[in-house]
């Protein structure tokens, strides 16, 4: 099958596409240091991977990635948090691509099999 370059449906297939592909589309760039460890450009993220923000008010703060949602696209990392107006603390999602990978959790297996294989 052909795949098409048309933008919206590009969309159409990102909206409607399953969990399992979700969270190929959910990846981070890796840093300088791991590219050429590694040879790649960038992985699809892991809870407990560590990262550093890019973009928005907590740009720069590093730590792990705590949870991942498929269904939104969104990362939830550990200490990027919002005031509520009771003073409880909410998580905030963050876009994967604000996002940079500068340490990996490898104690899968298959993970590093996918990083080596390229």
């Amino acid at each position: 099958m052909r795949k098409t370059v048309q933008p919206r449906k590009q969309r159409i297939r990102m909206y409607n596409a399953p969990l399992h592909t979700r969270g190929k589309r959910i990846a981070s760039p890796l840093s300088n240091e791991l590219r050429e460890k590694y040879g790649k450009r960038s992985v699809p993220l892991r809870v407990g991977d560590t990262v550093v923000v890019l973009r928005g008010n907590f740009k720069g703060h590093k730590d792990k990635v705590t949870a991942i949602d498929r269904k939104a696209y969104r990362v939830y990392v550990k200490g990027v948090v919002n005031k509520k107006a009771n003073g409880e603390d909410a998580p905030r999602p963050v876009n994967a691509s604000n996002l940079r990978v500068v340490e990996l959790v490898l104690d899968d297996k298959r993970r590093e099999k996918m990083i080596a294989r390229k």
